[in-house]
C-alpha cells in the first residue's frame, strides 16, 4: 500500500513539473509622455515622446491622435527600444490642443494616455523691429522693403503698418512673422505681387518710409531728401543699388548690392541724400 502511495506521489510531482507557467497577458504601461518644446508657441512643431514600460508583450502599434479644433488627426508614432515619437504641427496662438497616445501590444491589449496643452506666444517686442533694406530700382515687381528683427523672440506683423510719403502702403496680416535675428521682405509695388506694397517706390525721387507698431507707435524711418512741396516730386540722382543697413539691423543706410532676405554686407557706399 505504501508503495502505491509513493508511486502516486511521484506521478503528481512529475506531472506538476511538466505544466508550464501561464504567460501573463494584459495591457502595456505608458511610463511617460512629454512634449518638446514643453511650452509650445505658434511657430513650434510639437514632438510628443512616449516611453512604454518593458513587459512580456512588446508594443505592436503606437498612435498619436490630436485635435486642435478641426477634428481628430492621426499620426503613426515611430521608434524603438520602447520609446516612440510623433509630431503635432504648429498651431495658432491660444489654440487648445488635446491629444492621446494609444499603445496596442502584441497580445492585442491597448492602453491610452490623454492630455492637452494651450499654444502661448510671448508678446512681440516691436522695439526690435526695423527697416533694414529698401530697393527701388528695376521693375515694380522687383522692388522691396525689408524688415529685420533685432530681438531674440519672434515678432508678429499682424497690424504692423508701413507708410510711404505719409500714406498707408502696407499692413501686416495674421501669420506673417519675423523670426529672431531674421529678415522679412515685402516684395512688389503697385499690386504687382499679392502681398506687396500699394504705391510706387522710385530710386530717383525723394521718399519717406515709416514703420509703425500695431498700436500706432512709430518704430523706424527711412528718409531720402526733403519733403518740399510734396514727397516724390523732386528728382535726385538715380540709384541702381539698394539702401541697406550695414550691418543688418543696426548699421547706417548705405548703397549696396540688393540682398533680399539675406544678410547685408558689413559696409557700403555713403549716400548723403539719406537722413541717418
Amino acid at each position: 500500500m505504501k508503495s502505491l502511495r509513493y508511486i502516486l506521489l511521484l506521478i503528481l510531482v512529475i506531472t506538476a513539473g511538466c505544466v508550464k507557467d501561464a504567460v501573463y497577458e494584459g495591457a502595456s504601461t505608458i511610463k511617460s509622455v512629454k512634449l518638446t518644446p514643453a511650452a509650445p508657441t505658434s511657430t513650434d512643431n510639437v514632438v510628443v515622446t512616449a516611453v512604454i514600460a518593458q513587459g512580456l508583450q512588446a508594443p505592436s502599434t503606437v498612435t498619436l491622435v490630436y485635435n486642435a479644433g478641426a477634428g481628430n488627426q492621426t499620426v503613426a508614432m515611430t521608434g524603438k527600444n520602447n520609446t516612440f515619437t510623433g509630431t503635432i504641427p504648429a498651431q495658432a496662438d491660444k489654440t487648445k490642443v488635446t491629444y492621446k497616445v494609444t499603445v496596442v501590444n502584441t497580445a492585442g491589449f491597448s492602453t491610452v494616455k490623454e492630455s492637452s496643452y494651450v499654444v502661448g506666444d510671448k508678446p512681440s517686442d516691436y522695439t526690435k523691429l526695423v527697416l533694414n533694406e529698401l530697393y527701388g530700382a528695376g521693375a515694380d515687381a522687383e522692388k522691396f522693403i525689408e524688415l529685420y528683427n533685432n530681438g531674440d523672440t519672434p515678432i508678429k506683423l499682424k497690424d504692423v503698418t508701413i507708410k510711404k510719403d505719409e500714406e498707408l502702403t502696407w499692413t501686416g496680416i495674421e501669420g506673417e512673422v519675423v523670426a529672431p535675428h531674421s529678415h522679412f521682405a515685402i516684395v512688389g509695388a503697385k499690386g504687382t505681387t499679392p502681398r506687396g506694397f500699394s504705391s510706387g517706390f522710385s530710386s530717383k525721387k525723394n521718399v519717406l518710409i515709416e514703420l509703425y507698431s500695431p498700436e500706432g507707435t512709430k518704430l523706424n524711418t527711412f528718409q531720402r531728401g526733403e519733403k518740399g512741396d510734396g514727397w516724390g516730386k523732386v528728382s535726385l540722382a538715380a540709384v541702381t543699388k539698394s539702401w541697406s543697413r550695414c550691418p543688418d539691423g543696426t548699421g547706417k543706410f548705405m548703397q549696396a548690392d540688393p540682398t533680399q532676405g539675406k544678410a547685408n554686407p558689413a559696409t557700403g557706399t555713403e549716400d548723403e541724400t539719406v537722413k541717418q
